[in-house]
Parts: C-alpha cells; sequence; structure tokens
C-alpha cells in the first residue's frame, strides 16, 4: 500500500468515524428537529455520488469512507423523514 493510499484511507476513516456520534444520538432518541431536512438529503446524496464516483474509479479509501457514510446519513435521512 503507497503512502497516499494510506493517507486516503486515514482521511476516509477520520471523516466517517465523525458521523457515529451523531447517528447514535439520532437513533437513541430519535430527535431529528434540530436537522436540517434540506442538508440532510443533498448531503446524502452528494455522498451517493462520491461513492459511485469511487466505484467507477476504482478508489478503495472513497469507496471505504462513501459506503459507511452513506449508511450513516441515509439512516439519518429516514429518520429525519419518519420523526420530522
Amino acid at each position: 500500500m503507497s503512502g497516499l493510499e494510506i493517507l486516503g484511507f486515514v482521511a476516509a476513516i477520520l471523516t466517517t468515524v465523525c458521523w457515529l456520534p451523531q447517528a447514535f444520538r439520532t437513533i437513541r432518541t430519535k430527535d431529528t428537529k434540530s436537522l436540517s431536512l434540506v442538508t440532510q438529503s443533498i448531503f446524502t446524496f452528494g455522498v451517493g455520488l462520491w461513492l459511485i464516483y469511487g466505484i467507477m474509479a476504482g478508489n478503495a479509501p472513497i469507496i471505504f469512507a462513501n459506503s459507511v457514510t452513506f449508511i450513516l446519513v441515509a439512516l439519518i435521512l429516514a429518520m429525519k423523514l419518519r420523526y420530522g
């Protein structure tokens, strides 16, 4: 693994892990009032596009980060739609 790939995986891990507290809190409390539906929707769509890009480019760090992040932010978006 090259230094560039290691850098990519470290960045991927950090930017993915930062969503865990929000996802866990949202799941636990079901409180989504303070979350913007527009922002969450656009972000989820953007992460989905990054995932598609990573798959098409064959870039493992991008695929890893955006696969996990997409699941987390899509879950938050689903809870926002359900609980308001």
